[in-house]
């Protein structure tokens, strides 16, 4: 058999270039009470090489550090704002002159007297700005409350907000949805790593290794649960990599916008895809797993160490995939997620081994391996394929190529999985496979399911939404439009513009709407009109943006509303069309010019709401009064947030 050698250097390099908004300053809130005296303590933990600036700076500099009460009416201020430590003085390269700062750490206390003995929450936020000797992070929040009752008041812990969670959005229910869907989704990936050729016959072989020195059942539980921490320590691992920004700051965006990475990702897929149909197989090299494995001969806890780590290398070629594609969709939503999706993949990994090392005796209720691991690898193959389209579709959106549209992409969706369901019925056979004498129960259920799915995306040939699926799939085209599934609201509602719109030629709203692209065209309209204006930063390759067009905007109220009510303004934050030189803009933000329409909305919203997360919407009334909400799957929220104030 042909093999593919790849070391995990070569992902690490894939994605060394990407991360996450990085959070370098976090605050924590304390107070201290006597009667109507009070001391409200702020302490900022500042990572290293990086500074937070003083409360007081030269005119030209950056933002210096502020407490912003929401009602100062409530006490009054009993002596200046002190500081400990003081802050340094030193010539900044960055702005060019002598600023004050702060490093590893700053408590700033101030004294306040309550006007009343009844209870009274105090509130507001720390406004700060944090700088490292290259590069400078756009104004951020931190929230903070304080309550009195009389007696001494509860301490508040809270993180500095994030740019991806910026005060003031309204985040619902949904997020946390969001997140424990992230989880399952994580989770069932491990398990399905599981039940591949090179992991599956894994098994008897690591509990063999455990049957060693069983007749100590206590150290041999030990030494087996210890094992399985460390296949959960190497994947979160990996997971913190990502996490915690060290392969570069501020560049999250690129790793779904930019043609280069997304093209890596369509050429991985497809290799590991191809791998899987039996043309060639995919190993690291021999020297690395002899060490690991020689390692693991020793016994003991560091034995149990070097077996997993062993598990995880020759596991490498089957979970690959699952690893890339986790990781892939947890950078993109940034935060904590790739370390809490690297755990919970590796904790439903690691489950099955460790168990039976620690109960070795139900190895023998385990199926045998055979061709059936070899089905399940092929049916990885169709799925990889499917999925590794998705990255395609990111390069031709984003620079607007046109030359996968939602048609062909359904086309070559359909002819996969109708591929795949003949492969269920026994009709298609790869080299590697068992003889299928006849058709099983399973296989049986396992095809209607997959033609089942198959007439699904038919429909979607002729204009249906596909919502269930709509955040993997290209926008729909502008010529149809659909009425089912109880949503009346995809119909063609036209909103009267005021003129025609920029970028028209090639940007459109879902569900026949009309709007801006532009944020002074669309605001002059909606000045003209009297009207207020719902703005939305999204963008061409933002599975949330697809998902909340084809799910609440969807909804009939809310598209009453938006085609009614208001003038709609669309800012693509990772379109690549370069604008005339008339329309760059030198940043505030990071000082460097911004020629293209995705750099430049992308740098309005940073400037203006602190924010790059996508979808990202702001109701501006025509008193300049806003409301903000970030992403939600929940109609009611959506109808909700349009409503108010109406």
């Amino acid at each position: 058999m042909k093999r593919l050698t790849l070391t995990t250097l070569l992902v690490l390099a894939v994605f060394s270039v990407f991360s996450q908004i990085i959070e370098p300053i976090k605050w924590t809130f304390d107070s201290r009470q006597d009667g109507r005296d009070v001391e409200l303590i702020f302490e900022a933990a500042i990572e290293e090489n990086w500074h937070l600036y003083d409360t007081y700076l030269p005119e030209g500099g950056p933002i210096a550090t502020q407490l912003v009460f929401e009602d100062s009416t409530l006490f009054d201020f009993a002596g200046d704002l002190t500081k400990n430590p003081q802050p340094v003085e030193k010539f900044d390269n960055t702005f060019q002159m002598n600023l004050r700062f702060f490093s590893n750490e700053a408590t700033l206390t101030q004294k306040i007297r309550l006007k009343s003995d009844e209870p009274v929450e105090i509130s507001g936020y720390v406004l700060f700005m944090g700088c490292d000797d290259e590069m400078c992070l756009p104004p951020n929040e931190a929230e903070f409350s304080f309550k009195f009752n009389g007696s001494a008041p509860a301490k508040q812990d809270a993180p500095a907000v994030s740019e991806s969670s910026p005060s003031g959005i309204t985040s619902g229910s949904s997020s946390g949805q969001t997140l424990w869907l992230f989880i399952l989704i994580s989770a069932l990936a491990g398990f399905a790593a599981i039940l591949t050729p090179c992991v599956f016959p894994m098994i008897p072989m690591t509990v063999s290794f455990f049957m060693r020195g069983s007749e100590n059942r206590g150290r041999a539980v030990r030494t087996g649960l210890f094992f399985g921490v460390s296949i959960v320590l190497i994947f979160s691992l990996l997971g913190a990599l990502f996490t915690f920004g060290l392969f570069g700051p501020n560049v999250g965006n690129i790793l779904s916008t930019h043609w280069i990475p997304n093209l890596i990702f369509f050429l991985l897929f497809l290799v590991f895809a191809v791998s899987f149909f039996g043309a060639f197989e995919i190993v690291l090299p021999s020297s690395l797993v002899n060490k690991t494995d020689s390692k693991a001969e020793k016994g003991g806890m560091i034995g149990a160490f070097f077996m997993a780590l062993t598990t995880v290398i020759v596991s490498f070629s089957c979970t690959g995939p699952f690893i890339g594609a986790l990781i892939i969709e947890a950078v993109q939503d940034g935060g904590m997620r790739p370390l809490i999706g690297m755990f919970f993949f590796g904790l439903a990994f690691a489950a099955p081994f460790t168990l039976l090392a620690i109960f070795p005796s139900a190895l023998n209720k385990l199926p045998k391996s055979g061709g059936w691991l070899n089905s399940i690898k092929v049916v990885f193959a169709f799925v990889l394929l499917a999925f590794g389209l998705k990255f395609l579709s990111n390069i031709d959106q984003v620079y607007g190529l046109n030359f996968i549209s939602r048609e062909i992409y359904l086309a070559i969706w359909i002819v996969l999985f109708f591929l795949l369901g003949m492969y269920f019925l026994g009709k298609i056979k790869f080299s590697h496979d068992s003889d299928v004498p006849f058709i099983g129960t399973g296989r049986l259920f396992l095809s209607v399911a997959t033609f089942t799915f198959v007439i699904y995306l038919f429909t979607g040939l002729f204009g249906a939404p596909l919502t269930s699926i709509s955040a993997l799939l290209p926008p729909p085209s502008q010529v149809h439009s659909f009425v089912g599934g109880g949503q009346s609201a995809v119909q063609n509602t036209q909103n009267e513009l005021c003129g025609p719109a920029k970028y028209a030629d090639k940007l459109h709203l879902p569900h026949g709407l009309n709007g801006y692209f532009d944020y002074e065209q669309g605001m002059a309209c909606a000045e003209e009109q009297n009207k207020p204006v719902f703005l939305v930063f999204k963008g061409h390759a933002c599975a949330n943006c697809k998902k909340m067009e084809n799910g609440v905007w969807a909804d009939s109220r809310a598209l009453k509303l938006l085609s009614e009510k208001y003038v709609i303004v669309a800012l693509y934050t990772d379109d690549r069309t370069t604008l005339s030189e008339d329309e760059w803009i030198t940043s505030k933000v990071d000082g460097k010019v911004k020629k293209t329409m995705g750099k430049k909305n992308l740098d309005f919203q940073i400037e203006k709401y602190e924010t790059n997360s996508i979808p990202f919407h702001v109701v501006i009334e025509p008193d300049g009064t806003e409301r903000k909400l970030g992403v939600t799957f929940d109609a009611d929220e959506f109808v909700d947030f349009l409503e108010k104030r109406l």
